[in-house]
């Protein structure tokens, strides 16, 4: 049923406007669901660290979701692509369980040295994190098939699609990967010109969607949380 539109407006005027509504609306709501979960002392120390090396962190949001996915698949064994300085991985390490470990990959190991500082202060028992130095392409090889519940990527992202196959091997069926930041700040959707790692991610996104292997969905936290359950 086609519903009036208002006196002085036209039905493409009245979507106009109400789409301007919606849009507004969910930008507040997905600031307030970013915030939603309040960061302890040892996050934002984490966080700190990582704007003092200039490097990018999960939001609050995202990592909230991070440690809800790990809770939801009862991790026990995580490998994480991108220590960064601990905050994604202590999202992840409250998520699992008592007796999980992460294994975390990062090419540099004074961010490594940040994350294990973090990950005590958290209160997490040393033999709770594996602290793997490399490129990940050159790690994962060496890590076990389907040994493991979760996978979270947030390495290069111009590797991530090779990073999926490694993450499909490694994973057990029932298993989840995770990639951060395929929005790029809106330029993934973005019609003009955009440089390789964008490229990357559009290709990332249509294998996932389209693999029979995977059952996915994109989470509009962060910068965009794509997660896939491996079949």
């Amino acid at each position: 049923m086609r519903v009036p539109a208002p006196n002085g407006y036209s039905h493409a005027q009245a979507t106009t406007g109400q789409e301007r509504v919606i849009t507004g609306n969910r930008q507040t709501n997905w600031a307030f669901a970013d915030a939603y979960v309040a960061e302890d002392d040892a996050l934002r120390w984490a966080r700190d660290r990582a704007r003092e090396a200039g490097l990018r962190s999960v939001s609050p949001g995202a990592g909230a979701a991070l440690r809800l996915l790990a809770a939801t698949v009862d991790a026990k064994a995580v490998a994480e692509i991108g220590t960064g300085t601990g905050v994604s991985g202590i999202h992840l390490l409250n998520g699992m369980r008592p007796d999980g470990v992460l294994t975390t990959v990062d090419p540099e190991p004074e961010h490594q040295q940040s994350a294990r500082q973090a990950f005590r202060a958290a209160g997490f028992a040393s033999n709770r994190a594996r602290f793997i130095p490399g490129r990940a392409l050159e790690v994962l090889p060496r890590l076990a098939d389907a040994g493991y519940d979760l996978v979270f990527c947030d390495g290069d992202r111009q590797e991530f699609p090779d990073y999926l196959a490694e993450s499909l091997r490694l994973l057990r069926s029932g298993g989840l990967v995770v990639f951060e930041g395929v929005f790029a700040h809106g330029r993934t959707v973005d019609s003009a010109p955009q440089p390789t790692e964008v490229l990357r991610l559009r290709e990332l996104l249509r294998t996932v969607r389209e693999s029979p292997d995977l059952v996915p969905s994109l989470l509009p936290v962060g910068d965009g949380l794509l997660c896939a359950v491996k079949r």
